[in-house]
């Protein structure tokens, strides 16, 4: 599978180190940055352009995902999801890493690089790679309704104020 990664200054170290790790398990790994510490680097275009990765390779067919990674994740979660096409989730334990795929199929998983030791972060990584969405009908179509609004701005017959 084809991996895309986007990290700040608080992530560098951690970059490295997937970056073997995901190598070594037989992915595909594109780094989209930074690639020297800055303290004072701006996270928001690296996280935007793996994500743009991850989108463009799954509308061409190519197996993908996306890790994005800071200090708390938060900013890189966020900076991601702005992305069309991009469902972004924060993950903190081995039950989000495995519902973000199950439930969500979410293509993009953030992480705090100074919330976890490596090792924990590298098992929900692992583990968010290796779940399926399941396909139920009511994740499908909570996604499907998620994609209509993100298209047009509003979900038909489910009362979002669109004058908001």
């Amino acid at each position: 599978m084809r991996i895309h990664i986007a990290t700040d200054h608080a992530g560098l170290e951690f970059s490295r180190t997937l970056v073997d790790h995901l190598t070594n398990a037989g992915h595909e790994v594109h780094d989209h940055g930074p690639a020297e510490y800055d303290a004072l680097d701006d996270y928001p275009a690296f996280c935007i352009n793996a994500a743009l990765a991850v989108a463009r390779d799954q509308a061409e067919g190519v197996r993908a995902l996306g890790v994005v990674f800071g200090g708390s994740g938060n900013g890189e979660q966020i900076a991601a999801n702005k992305v069309r096409g991009i469902r972004a989730a924060l993950v903190w334990s081995m039950d989000t890493a495995i519902l973000a795929r199950q439930h969500n199929d979410a293509n993009v998983i953030s992480i705090g690089a100074r919330q976890h030791t490596v090792e924990e972060a590298i098992r929900y990584i692992d583990a968010f790679i290796a779940e399926p969405f399941s396909g139920d009908e009511r994740h499908a179509r909570r996604i499907a309704q998620l994609a209509e609004y993100e298209q047009t701005g509003d979900i038909a017959g489910k009362g979002v104020d669109a004058q908001a």
